[in-house]
């Protein structure tokens, strides 16, 4: 998936709403920012494989330290002691967005998807389908937002503009990939970019949390 990690990530904010929607981000695309660099380092691999399904042209031959199932668990809870700051609740919804990864992975890749490293890989294959991937990403992506729009007010006018823009942004990123998905020209350029986007809407999103604020509700 990739609008579904940042759904899931907006969709949390009513359960943490004192956790930066940076770290939310960070949390749901964990397994996205260490595979990249990984595979730059030679310790997980992956191969451009047009046709392989028709959404994503990518064979993931081996990533088991950034999207086994039991590694995200450790990962998880991990990055909810480092960003949960004792909090409990904030610890354990961090480290549930870190699992969430391999569950909405799960839903969409070949089994690839790794439970333990060297263990059975699963996978439900959504991604046979774009229509499909589509119909099940883009109402979460918006009930997400929704549920963060309901949570938090802006401060100051960059607040609504930035939020908008960056929903907008990422939408329209994830409609032209999936009107015209193309291979990558390189595993090299696929990592540099895979590790610029993360970077880019973490950032984003954490300077735009600063411009909202809470809502109370009763």
């Amino acid at each position: 998936m990739f609008i579904g990690h940042f759904a899931v990530g907006l969709a949390a904010k009513p359960a943490a709403p004192g956790v930066s929607l940076a770290v939310l981000f960070a949390a749901a695309l964990l397994a996205d920012i260490l595979w990249p660099v990984l595979v730059i380092f030679g310790i997980e691999q992956v191969r451009i494989a047009p046709g392989i399904t028709t959404v994503v042209p990518l064979d993931f031959i081996s990533y088991p330290y950034s999207h086994s199932l039991l590694l995200l668990v450790i990962w998880g809870l991990a990055m909810g002691w480092l960003f949960g700051r004792g909090d409990q609740r904030a610890i354990l919804v961090i480290a549930a967005l870190v699992v969430s990864h391999w569950i909405l992975d799960f839903v969409t890749h070949r089994p690839d998807m790794p439970v333990y490293p060297g263990g059975p890989k699963l996978g439900l294959e959504l991604w046979r389908s774009v229509w499909l991937t589509m119909i099940a990403e883009i109402p979460m992506f918006l009930v997400g937002a929704w549920l963060y729009m309901k949570t938090t007010r802006p401060t100051q006018a960059v607040g609504r503009w930035s939020l908008l823009l960056m929903l907008t942004t990422l939408l329209m990123i994830y409609i032209g990939d999936m009107a015209s998905p193309e291979p990558p020209p390189s595993v090299e350029a696929m990592t540099a970019v895979a590790i610029g986007g993360s970077v880019l809407f973490i950032a984003w999103s954490g300077w735009t949390d600063r411009y909202r604020s809470r809502i109370n509700t009763p």
